[in-house]
Formats: C-alpha cells, structure tokens, sequence
C-alpha cells in the first residue's frame, strides 16, 4: 500500500482558506439579491480582466473550450475551412474546429518551450486556411511575431488560447492581447480558477466584441431577437464575483509558482539531475507564470509510481498528441508526422508549482527523483532523452 500524498499535485483547499472570508463576502450580495446571470457582477470582473490582460475588451463565456468555440463562431469559420494548430495541447484547441466542420491542420512544436512552431506553420497554409491558434502552453507564450507575421500576409486571424497562460508576456504585451481574440479558461485547477467552469474571451477589435457579445446569449440584439445564430456561452455570475476577488491575488500567486519554479531547477542543477536525466523548462519570453512546470525525464513509466508511493503527486499531460487520437483517423496522420509533439508526450511529467508549497514539499519532490535515479543506476550514465 502507498502512503498517503502529501504533496499532492494541486491543493485548491490551501489557497480557498486563505482568501474564504474575501469569497464569503464577495457572494453574500449576490445570495441576497438571487441575481445569477450576467449583470453589475460580470461586467465589473469583464473591465478588471480587459485591464489586467490589456486590452480593450474582455467578454466572460461559460468555460476555456467555449471561448474558443465562440471566437472560431464570431469568425465565421465553419465547413470546409481549414484551421492550423498544435497537436500537442488540451483536446479542445482541435476539437472546436471539429465541432465546427472545419478541419484542424497541426504544425508541430518547439521542442524547448512546446509551443507550436512558427517555421511549421507556412507551408500548411492553403486557400481554404482561416485562422491560426497558437496555444501558450504550460504558462508561457507563443513566438507570436513571426506568428502574427505570417497571418498578416496570409489574411489569417489569429486566435490565442491563452487558458494556461493569463498574465504571461511576450515583448512587454500580455496573453490574450498579442492576436486577433484571446481564449482563457479558469478552470479550478488554472492559475486564475473559478469553482467550476469558466472562461473569457478578449480583443481589440470593437465589432468582434460586439458579435461575440451577442453570440453568448444565442446572438440576441435585443430580447428574442436574434442576429446570429450563438450558443449560451454566458459566465455565471457568482463565478465572475469569485474570480474578481481571484484576480487580485493572481500576481503574488504567480510570483509564489515563479519563485518555486526557480527553486526546482536550481535544486536539480545543485543536485547534477539537469541535463542527467531531467531536462527542466526554459523561460525564453518576459513573463512565464507556470500554469505547470513540465519537465522531460528519463524512464518515466517507473518514475512516476515511485514518486507516488513515497506521497508525491504527479502528473502527465497529453499523453497522445491530437493527430493519433482515434478521432481525428480521418485527417490521415501517422505516428512520426510530428515528432516534437510525440516526444514531448513520451517523456514529460509535471510536478506540483502551486504557490502555496512549501520549501519542504519542494524538497521532497526532488529528493524522491534523487532517490529513483540513484537506485536506479542513471544519475550519470544517461540523459534526458
């Protein structure tokens, strides 16, 4: 039997008892008045995440995936359009051009950050192409000039998913701000985490706000009158109280993942397992906030329950890339199409970076890889693959 974990991969509980009381009494007025949806509650939190993410409007929708359902609707992207991507994400970036009739297009990934190639993306580019959604993934951004260079030329949109990566920066401007529409999710488990699903959408165009405002309540223009055809994408808005009183808490919170980020990778290079058997990540834009901090192992099929014995949660992201889901045969991708992203899945695993560890969790996340890789014979005989 294995002990308990006791450092788990994310602890909501921790950071619910800090600020329960501010929570408490964010959502007593709102009990009160029995006023649930939209309202002075959603259109407070819509101005103070414009600001914090920087730009002119930000419209809240009911979860990440129906941001970017909502921001390829407001597009006008539908059958037989073509929409490029990474293979190596959260099923939902293909899966909304799916459920739209358009056809994802994967381009592969940077294998240092994981974010999607800007040099792979040009030559998927045809004359049925509409956009472009770059995913800054695991809390930082995409290489979005030459992305946003090349949607430029081409007459493409570019749409951000940015559900990993709020308050991340790239050249002094935040996610969400750098394309055409910016996707957030605030799923619990996100750096900035409703208590349930929730997400928003941004932009600096006027009239896209306008349509995708619209388009979250079945495209009304008034009451039962209906210009397009939408969706019921509305935030609640107890989750928009919640999240008001989240975000002024985001920047030390992402300092806290930040200062802890640091932490693991000193203690591995301290300890002579980077570059060994552990490859960690790579700040390479202003700002990463460490939604999760991945790193690339050796033999992680056997690393992984001997972590979870000695009580140290971990985790692994997309396990398969998007072109070899069962879902997406029909696009005719093979395994070795997009090696980048079918290494990545291969070797990564994500340890605990909530802000609220402490130095000893820390310690014990290392010392419990220390402890595989000396038992197991590797510290020094190999290397991260």
């Amino acid at each position: 039997m294995t002990s308990p974990t006791n450092v788990p991969i994310l602890d909501l509980r921790r950071q619910y008892d800090e600020i329960a009381d501010e929570i408490q009494e964010a959502l007593e007025p709102m009990l009160r008045s029995q006023a649930f949806i939209l309202g002075p509650e959603v259109d407070k939190f819509e101005a103070e995440l414009a600001e914090y993410a920087q730009c002119e409007h930000a419209i809240g929708v009911s979860s990440g995936t129906d941001a970017l359902l909502l921001a390829l609707m407001a597009l006008d992207v539908g059958p037989g359009h073509e929409v490029i991507t990474s293979p190596y994400s959260f099923f939902a970036t293909a899966g909304v051009i799916a459920r739209l009739g358009a056809t994802p297009v994967f381009a592969d990934i940077d294998p240092v950050t994981f974010n999607i190639d800007p040099q792979q993306i040009e030559d998927r580019i045809t004359e049925r192409t509409r956009a472009i959604i770059p995913v800054h993934l695991y809390g930082q951004c995409s290489d979005m000039e030459p992305i946003n260079d090349i949607a430029r030329r081409h007459g493409l949109a570019v749409i951000e998913d940015a559900a990993q990566s709020i308050g991340a920066e790239y050249q002094g401007r935040r996610a969400g701000s750098l394309g055409t529409i910016g996707c957030f999710s605030f799923f619990p488990s996100k750096n900035l985490g409703a208590f349930g699903d929730a997400g928003a959408v941004t932009t600096n165009d006027p009239e896209i706000a306008e349509k995708m405002r619209s388009m979250r309540v079945h495209g009304q223009s008034g009451t039962y009158y209906h210009q397009y055809v939408g969706g019921n994408f509305r935030i609640d808005a107890i989750q928009a109280a919640i999240l008001r009183v989240k975000l002024r808490h985001l920047d030390r919170w992402t300092l806290g993942r930040q200062k802890n980020a640091a932490f693991y990778s000193q203690a591995f290079h301290d300890r002579s397992l980077a570059g060994q058997v552990l490859i960690t990540p790579r700040v390479v834009t202003d700002r990463h906030v460490f939604n999760q901090f991945i790193v690339r192992v050796l033999e992680r099929d056997t690393l992984m329950p001997h972590m979870e014995a000695l009580g140290v949660g971990v985790r692994v992201y997309y396990p398969l890339p998007l072109h070899l889901q069962p879902c997406f045969a029909h696009l005719g991708y093979q395994k070795g199409d997009f090696p980048e992203s079918e290494l990545a899945a291969q070797c990564t695993v994500a340890l605990p970076i909530y802000p609220e560890l402490t130095i000893g969790q820390q310690q014990k996340v290392v010392d419990s890889m220390i402890n595989y890789y000396r038992s197991s014979g590797h510290l020094a005989t190999r290397r991260a693959a």
